[in-house]
């Protein structure tokens, strides 16, 4: 399966992050989920939640509240919404604000990991996200003085400093070649993955990962460190918030 597909649907937002519309065929509907040729709502993972829309056909709109992966993508179709035949072209629209909230928060995430593994050398254990909210887990037996102001502010300087976030695809041995490409403490990436999705917030975080993001860090907005957790021996969960 080459890395821009999903079963029978082409996955347009991995190329293309910003686009919000798009046209496609309906190839299986039911209640359960509808699967198109073609998709840009992103289908969750990584911590980043799935994608929100509508498809609309014939002049009949069916909310989408989130997606399944199988064999194919599903589109889970809000409860009691009209599902379109098989073989109708459907005029489909990602939720724009839903999805712009989780790209800079994502962005920020990706921030925030790459601070405290430059500073204080930490990898991540965990992590999850909403809409301009989020939390990171990370190993650190202890916390120094000053650590909650001080990764704030680096974060800060990093998205002042507006990096580009760039995306590439890479043959799994040239992305593993690539110094610290993981940043969990096991590597999330499965073996039959061949090509590795690659985000490069350039000068300062490299990882690989298959979530959406903006194109510079002045997009993300400002971050905040609002809390820091203890979660067990030697692992702190940062929460962070995200604002214009």
């Amino acid at each position: 399966m080459t890395a821009d597909l999903h079963g029978r649907t082409q996955r347009l937002e991995l190329s293309d992050q910003s686009l919000r519309d798009f046209e496609a065929v309906v190839l299986d509907a039911t209640p359960e989920g509808i699967v198109l040729s073609r998709s840009a709502f992103y289908p969750g993972g990584g911590g980043q939640p799935a994608d929100h829309g509508v498809l609309v056909w014939q002049g009949v709109e069916t909310r989408i509240v989130g997606v399944r992966k199988g064999d194919d993508l599903h589109l889970i179709p809000a409860e009691g919404d009209p599902i379109p035949p098989v073989g109708t072209v459907v005029a489909a629209a990602v939720a724009d604000a839903r999805r712009s909230a989780l790209m800079r928060t994502h962005s920020g995430l990706h921030v925030l990991c790459g601070v405290v593994f430059r500073d204080y050398g930490c990898l991540v254990t965990g992590g999850n996200m909403d809409e301009l909210s989020a939390r990171m887990d990370f190993d650190l037996p202890e916390v120094p003085p000053g650590f909650k102001e001080a990764v704030e502010d680096a974060c800060n300087a990093e998205i002042i400093a507006d990096r580009r976030i760039d995306v590439r695809v890479l043959p799994r041995e040239e992305a593993f070649e690539i110094p610290d490409i993981i940043r969990t403490a096991t590597n999330l990436v499965p073996e039959t993955v061949q090509d590795v999705r690659v985000v490069d917030i350039v000068g300062l975080d490299t990882q690989a990962d298959g979530g959406t993001h903006v194109a510079s860090t002045k997009q993300i907005g400002r971050i905040r460190v609002a809390k820091i957790e203890s979660k067990g021996r030697g692992f702190r969960r940062l929460r962070i918030a995200i604002s214009d």
